[in-house]
């Protein structure tokens, strides 16, 4: 594996990360149900602080450092959390209609290019967020869980990014070159 570490902005970028795994962890867990009396209410705390104002700052510091990816993804992302987090329980068409439109930003993040693990993360917090969004739609509480995994795997994904970043761990996986692969024998 590639052992190159590309984290953006460098510790702007790391900090942000760990700001997103941790809420998507948090919010994702709380929607699984699997910790016993854990709910997406619970999540709401470190929703507004450390995913709504601690990512934004980090976006800002990046949009400052010159890193125009992290620095919107960062900001956006840290707006949706701290909204998501003051905002009073909505219907389930208004809490649809939320989560659809910070999807499409998800996609956006995702298709904008960056690192795979970047990618990564938006791509599976794409999913969690559309999932979300529907089961709001439809009222399908089996398909908030689905999404709640998905966006536990974002999590997972945006720490491992983070950690990787501070411990020269791999961060992108090797490609095989034009040519090269498995040869049939006969």
């Amino acid at each position: 594996m590639d052992k190159d570490v590309s984290a953006g902005s460098g510790i702007t970028t790391v900090a942000g990360r760990l700001a997103l795994g941790i809420t998507l962890l948090a919010f994702g867990l709380g929607h699984t149900a699997l910790i016993d009396g854990v709910s997406a209410a619970d999540a709401v705390s470190i929703a507004q602080y450390v995913g709504g104002i601690a990512l934004f700052v980090a976006g800002l510091m990046a949009l400052r450092e010159g890193d125009a990816a992290g620095g919107t993804a960062f900001s956006v992302l840290g707006a949706l959390w701290f909204t998501w987090a003051v905002s009073d329980s909505a219907s389930g068409n208004e809490a649809g209609l939320f989560l659809l439109l910070f999807a499409l930003v998800a996609l956006s993040l995702t298709l904008a290019g960056g690192d795979q693990l970047g990618q990564g993360v938006y791509g599976l917090f794409f999913v969690a967020l559309l999932l979300m969004a529907i089961a709001s739609f439809a009222g399908n509480d089996g398909l908030v869980k689905v999404g709640g995994w998905f966006a536990v795997a974002a999590g997972a994904v945006a720490w491992y990014a983070a950690t990787a970043a501070l411990a020269h761990w791999p961060t992108a996986i090797p490609r095989r070159a034009a040519g090269r692969g498995v040869t049939a024998t006969g």
